[in-house]
């Protein structure tokens, strides 16, 4: 085995969104009344029982290491850096391994960034979702939209290198012009990498529940394309590229992490609920928090289903996850017979005329919105 990144879930909230349907829990719903502290005091001792699990595995070097949730900058960054340096110690870490956190902006100050950054972490993404009160509202967040710029240039004064932000758009009763504020408050931070993610309403949330009851009402699919290509043109215009289907970034700053998933490369998920993928096998853990703690403290499996992915599957998932990024598909990669069915994306302008003609298959501002229909094509 070569390169291997390590994503580290940390299960836990202090209140669950509207929208959110991850494998995350409050302290109350794992435990009637008890604190965080109680709940996930020997989480990461679990956590580094997996580690050494993976370590089994076989040598290899680590480019990134990405803590997600759940809020990881809940817990203490001195136990965040328990795994980190485990991993450490087991694997060779790059020189420049990224080493992420996702973070809500009320979790974290000026002292706690910069034990972060003692800890190991570099890089840092904000939950920011929406600089819109009314929009915050719906989606249950908790954190004040001034709070966001205050975590940002804490992350800053505290040395990381690389400061992200996450945006949902699509979210009901929002409009051009509340999306269009978010965006521009998002871009006017100290940020060198911004997430738009458009929301989709989760069987069973909350947010699921109010808009089967009629109380709101999704936007409509012109309003959504119309707020992608809004994200897509103000963000090129400031100087952050688009280099996936969701994500832009200043030059340098791509979250790597992620990148690595799109290339369907080798990385172990630790955690409950959290999913793996090394050479072709994939599997993903048991999803209860306290039932993974105790499989591991007593020795017991902690797989809940395991796939070996066929040669097909690879092959049409390296499609799917390929045509997400700006650097496209290579033409050469495609029979004859998928080539034909999506040649006319061209002269549509779905498909830059460009880079067909250099061999590539790259998705235009207007074909990233229907991304999904052209992978169809193409999988048949």
């Amino acid at each position: 085995m070569n390169d291997l990144s390590f994503y580290i879930h940390i299960p836990y909230c202090i209140k669950r969104c509207g929208y959110c349907d991850f494998n995350t829990y409050t302290p109350s719903e794992l435990r009637e009344g008890a604190s965080l502290e109680v709940v996930s005091g020997d989480y990461i001792d679990a956590v580094l029982r997996e580690i050494d699990l993976a370590a089994q595995s076989g040598p290899g070097s680590v480019p990134t290491i990405f803590f997600g949730g759940g809020t990881p900058s809940l817990l203490k960054p001195q136990d965040l850096g328990r795994v980190i340096t485990a991993i450490k110690e087991r694997w060779e870490v790059t020189a420049n391994c990224e080493i992420t956190l996702e973070a809500n902006p009320d979790s974290v100050d000026a002292q706690k960034l910069r034990e972060f950054i003692e800890a190991g972490f570099n890089r840092v993404s904000f939950g920011m979702q929406s600089a819109v009160p009314h929009v915050l509202k719906v989606l249950d967040r908790t954190h004040q939209p001034e709070n966001v710029a205050r975590a940002v240039q804490g992350a800053r004064d505290a040395g990381f290198e690389s400061v992200s932000v996450d945006l949902i758009y699509g979210t009901p009763g929002e409009s051009l012009d509340d999306w269009q504020l978010s965006v521009e408050t998002a871009l006017n931070l100290s940020v060198d990498h911004i997430s738009a993610y458009a929301l989709i309403v989760e069987s069973g949330t909350k947010l699921a529940s109010s808009i089967k009851r009629g109380e709101i009402s999704m936007p409509d699919d012109d309003l959504m394309a119309d707020m992608y290509l809004l994200i897509d043109e103000r963000a090129e215009s400031a100087g952050m590229q688009w280099y996936e289907l969701s994500n832009w970034a200043k030059p340098g700053h791509e979250s790597r992490h992620n990148i690595a998933y799109w290339e369907n490369a080798n990385w172990w998920g630790a955690g409950p609920g959290a999913h793996s993928h090394i050479d072709g096998v994939r599997w993903s853990n048991i999803k209860h928090p306290n039932a993974y703690k105790s499989s591991l403290l007593e020795g017991k499996s902690i797989v809940l289903q395991k796939e070996i992915l066929t040669q097909s599957q690879l092959q049409d998932e390296a499609i799917m996850l390929s045509i997400r990024m700006r650097k496209g598909i290579a033409l050469e990669r495609l029979t004859p017979a998928q080539i034909a069915r999506i040649q006319g994306y061209c002269a549509s302008g779905h498909l830059d005329k460009a880079q067909w003609d250099l061999g590539a298959l790259q998705l235009t501002a207007e074909g990233r919105l229907i991304a999904d229909r052209i992978v169809r094509e193409l999988v048949v």
